[in-house]
């Protein structure tokens, strides 16, 4: 045996699926509503176990790999531990399933899933000393009480080799993880800081995050532009690692430029030596190989056979690679013939470190479901330009359905399939209802929770799923998918439903649509964020950060911090120009706005003026553009752009040579007032035009209502706190580093009153 035995631990679960999984990728429809409804469908076969009978019962077992180098600790829990009459045990594993099983095949069963059994069966034989004992699949279909088992009687010894066999075939990913990691804490050990100092306020982040995930707390930074928030943040949550604190962190962001500054960050510590694996997981319809994504077998070479070749995928890029960033995914997606977002997403499970948006993390539909509790508790989770992520979390836990696409399928599948038609059927007469009953009315709220429209749409989502499932959607144009994967929202969101709810609906001549609009979303992300060790939340922007503190889940226990400006006061040359930007008064003074921005411009410079709308700029810019100041060039953002023209507009923002001036106006809230680096002379200007108050509707007034109700001031939470966000973000972009000056113009008369002026940053006071 070797000197050194390295343990490994992992569940079940996890390791079968790695060894067993075979096949190919189907479009998602199994997965989608598989966690809740299995639970369900759990429950309705261990209702029938017997007295002696045990449910959901641990087990945990040490194995040595062959060679003696690795030990395995293995855990998890099975279904049901059955004792017969004659005293002999089964193994049972339920399975969940949208097929028919009464006419299943025992050649049907998965191997995964007889292989998850037969692990629990010698993990309970070895804790038990039973020679012998039954191994049962039971499949049970989600939307009825079909059942369908297979048994089959093992030996202590039979089931032995199959896991000495199922664990020799992990024992290289094993390895290559535990080499990994070494590698990886040796060079963490005498890893620095990758600069030579420490800028103002640097540290001080530095040490709070690292305190956080110390001891296991949430904090709130509200850490200026300049501080350096992203190596302030990977820093300590890498030395973490090192020290054995933390096993993996998340960086969690939702702009390219963040995403591709945290790239950057770890490569510079990269640079100093450091062994750790990232990995950046794009969004599956920007890395999709294939025109149009459709993740069918039959419709994609990436999908067909992929979990035949996955692993071969895995090994060679976590064994090569370090910083994975989309096209090194690419590279070996098309190397090894695999999809390359769902590459991405097994090779972050390997990962130290993972790069992705927010909802891998909060939105209940996508988040990374392998993570075992065991891995959250020892992962953190930074958020950066944390200000996104309450509105994001609104979005994430409400759920919409339309009225328009559930007639279209009940013409659609009418003679195909009568069960799903009268399912299509049920919820279009449910809004026919809704409609007369709305005696009139536009708009219809209520704090009540849709039960009956859930149910149906339960019921739709079973029969769609199965449809699905064998290929029904094959048709082009077919609405089945779109409105499964709304129905399923639809009913999860149904689960979710509370006092931080309402429900509204919208009543058109031809459609309607009902929306459960999460107002407060703190409960939900504090929910899902529950079991990660650690969350650091940080902004330039995060302020007033009580108000982030409630939208963010903050418990009593959490910290704060609030770091100063690197920059001085005499960086920023501000001005207030006092006219009335409000909805009714932008007529009369439009003529006064042109004016204010026609002085602006020839000031020089490269400049940028934000609106808080597209229907405000626009109505503003062809104006401006004929009166601009010679040799001043402009530009407009609009509402369709592309990434790459994106990229063009900002590259337009060259350093000045004598070339006369350039004016973008962008709108707030847009690609352009977040994340955006236009250091030195590339940016001299920005005006504000506005207070970036959202625009007047009900969702906002029925989130105003809501905190009316508990007593905090409801017009700020919905309207002037999230608007003097994006006014702070788009005045950001002007003063980026420590040599740049600039002229900030805000433009309202509200910059002027103690409600609007004490929001603002005290570099920009005078």
């Amino acid at each position: 045996m070797n000197a050194t035995v390295d343990t490994v631990s992992l569940s079940v679960r996890g390791l079968v699926e790695y060894v067993f999984s075979e096949g190919s990728l189907d479009a998602g429809f199994h997965a989608a509503s598989s966690l809740a409804e299995g639970t369900v469908a759990h429950r309705k076969v261990q209702g029938k176990y017997g007295e002696r009978d045990r449910k959901e019962v641990y087990l945990k077992a040490e194995i040595p790999s062959e060679e003696g180098d690795l030990l395995f600790v293995v855990d998890g829990r099975c279904d049901g531990l059955l004792i017969g009459e004659d005293g002999g045990v089964t193994i049972d594993e339920i399975k969940s399933t949208t097929r028919d099983v009464t006419g299943m095949a025992e050649d049907e069963a998965k191997a995964v899933h007889w292989a998850q059994a037969k692990f629990y069966a010698y993990m309970y034989a070895l804790e038990s000393e039973e020679k012998s004992l039954r191994v049962r699949l039971t499949y049970v279909r989600k939307d009825s009480d079909e059942e369908k088992r297979f048994e089959e009687q093992a030996s202590f010894d039979e089931l032995e080799r199959f896991v000495r066999d199922a664990v020799g075939r992990y024992a290289p990913f094993a390895r290559m993880l535990v080499r990994n990691g070494k590698a990886r804490d040796e060079s963490i050990a005498g890893l620095g800081f990758p600069f030579p100092d420490y800028r103002a306020g640097q540290r001080k982040l530095v040490a709070a995050v690292y305190k956080a995930i110390d001891e296991g707390r949430k904090l709130f930074a509200k850490a200026p532009t300049g501080i350096g928030k992203t190596i302030s943040t990977i820093y300590p949550a890498v030395k973490a690692i090192g020290l054995g604190k933390l096993r993996h962190f998340f960086y969690l962001t939702v702009r390219t430029s963040t995403r591709k500054a945290a790239e950057e960050a770890l490569a510079l510590l990269g640079e100093r030596g450091l062994e750790l694996r990232s990995v950046t997981i794009t969004a599956k319809e920007k890395i999709c190989f294939r025109d149009e994504v459709d993740c069918r077998p039959e419709s994609c070479p990436y999908a067909a056979g992929y979990y035949d070749r996955i692993n071969e995928a895995i090994l060679d890029l976590l064994g090569r690679e370090k910083r994975i960033g989309r096209e090194t995914i690419e590279a070996y997606a098309r190397k090894h013939s695999v999809c390359p977002f769902e590459l991405s997403l097994d090779a972050a499970y390997g990962a130290d470190a993972v790069i992705c948006d927010y909802n891998y993390a909060f939105d209940p539909r996508v988040a990374l479901k392998r993570l075992t509790g065991e891995q959250r508790s020892r992962t953190a989770l930074l958020v950066d330009e944390a200000h996104n992520l309450a509105d994001r979390g609104r979005e994430m836990y409400s759920a919409v359905l339309e009225k328009r696409i559930f007639l279209e399928l009940e013409r659609e599948w009418k003679g195909r399939n009568p069960a799903l038609r009268d399912a299509a059927k049920a919820i279009n007469r449910w809004f026919v209802e809704y409609r007369k009953n709305a005696a009139g009315q536009r708009v219809a709220a209520t704090a009540e929770a849709p039960l009956e429209l859930i149910g149906l749409a339960e019921s739709f989502s079973a029969l769609a799923e199965r449809e699905l499932a064998g290929g029904g959607a094959g048709q082009d144009g077919s609405r089945l998918p779109d409105a499964y994967f709304a129905a399923l929202a639809f009913v999860r969101i149904g689960k979710l439903y509370d006092d931080r709810y309402v429900t509204y609906g919208e009543i058109g001549r031809g459609d309607a649509r009902v929306k459960m609009f999460c107002l407060d979303p703190s409960r939900n992300l504090a929910r899902m964020g529950k079991g990660f060790r650690s969350h650091a939340f940080f902004s330039a922007t995060l302020s007033p950060l009580s108000y982030y503190m409630d939208m963010l889940g903050a418990g009593e226990e959490d910290y704060s911090v609030t770091l100063g400006s690197p920059f001085s006061k005499d960086q920023w040359d501000v001005s207030i120009v006092p006219l009335s930007t409000r909805y009714a008064d932008r007529e009369r003074t439009k003529e006064q706005l042109l004016t204010a921005l026609l002085e602006f411009a020839g000031k020089g410079g490269n400049s940028l003026v934000f609106f808080p709308s597209y229907e405000y700029m626009n109505g503003v810019y062809g104006t401006f553009a004929e009166r601009a100041p010679a040799g001043c060039r402009t530009m407009v953002q609009t509402s369709d752009m592309t990434e790459e023209e994106r990229d063009r507009f900002l590259a337009a923002f060259e350093a000045s040579g004598g070339e006369g001036s350039l004016v973008g106006f962008a709108v707030m809230g847009g690609a352009f007032s977040e994340g955006v680096d236009l250091a030195g002379d590339r940016l001299s200007g920005v005006a504000v035009v506005g207070v970036g108050m959202p625009q007047l509707g009900l969702e906002r007034d029925l989130i105003k209502a809501l905190f009316d109700r508990e007593g905090r001031n409801g017009f700020d939470y919905a309207y002037v706190y999230p608007g003097i966000n994006k006014v702070l973000q788009a005045g950001g972009r002007l003063i980026r580093g420590e040599r740049d000056r600039g002229v900030l113009t805000l433009i309202d008369d509200r910059y002027a009153q103690p409600r609007y002026a004490r929001l603002l940053p005290e570099e920009w006071k005078g």
